[in-house]
């Protein structure tokens, strides 16, 4: 059977709708968790041993490590799994990471970005597996940093607050900034998790979860359909 390593930061951001695609292709999940696993458990995952790598999202930022030193140690993993050449998947917090460890810059946009909106794919992003978003589908945005684009990746899109939304390294790294995976029919964990930023943030979870249900069913078929078209490219 064919493996998926997912490190998940916080548990409600998880695989999400990706999940049911994974096991339908026949990998079996296993989530590691920094908030559990301590700084040896998480430098010994068998990262290159996995079929697959996905790093979730998180409400911290790539540059954290000196207020979450496990960072370091993830930094450690993707650099281990990117030299092993085997597919990595990075979402939100993981395509930062990503970025760091490929020499990009991260950094605050001065600006926040939540809630579903539009995204805006480059000629290499329709040509690819995110062109079954399409130029208009809504997207679920959650962040306030943004990576550069890493040096020889391809960017596949972009919003108008955020230049750099996605990118491809080759055909084995894909980061997102946005989250394809979130399941929108669970989108209550989404603003309970992160109440206190919203509020601090003036952002009304009213309308949030009143578009979940607008665009949840299409949202969720699409990016369902993205990550099996990656994984189908991948052979």
């Amino acid at each position: 059977m064919k493996t998926v390593i997912a490190i998940r930061h916080v548990a409600f951001e998880d695989l999400g709708v990706f999940a049911p695609v994974l096991e339908e292709l026949g990998y079996q999940i296993r989530y590691a968790d920094p908030g559990i696993l301590d700084a040896g458990e998480l430098a010994a995952l068998d990262v290159e041993a996995a079929d697959l790598l996905v790093v979730l999202g998180a409400p911290i930022g790539a540059c954290d490590e000196s207020t979450y030193p496990f960072l370091l140690a993830e930094l450690e993993l993707l650099a281990r799994r990117l030299r092993s050449g085997k597919p990595l998947l990075g979402i939100c917090l993981g395509a930062q990471l990503i970025a760091r460890v490929l020499g990009a810059k991260v950094a605050p946009m001065g600006v926040k970005e939540i809630g579903f909106g539009s995204l805006r794919l480059t000629a290499e992003g329709a040509a690819g597996c995110l062109g079954r978003l399409g130029d208009h589908g809504s997207v679920l945005h959650w962040h306030s940093d943004m990576f550069e684009l890493p040096p020889g990746a391809t960017l596949l899109a972009r919003t108008e607050i955020c230049p750099n939304q996605a990118f491809m390294l080759g055909k084995a790294v894909l980061g997102l900034q946005f989250h394809l995976e979130a399941d929108p029919a669970r989108i209550e964990q989404w603003l309970i998790g992160h109440a206190a930023e919203l509020s601090a943030s003036g952002i009304n979870p009213v309308a949030i979860r009143q578009q979940a249900k607008e665009v949840g069913a299409e949202l969720r078929q699409r990016g369902q359909q993205v990550l099996r078209d990656w994984l189908a490219g991948l052979a």
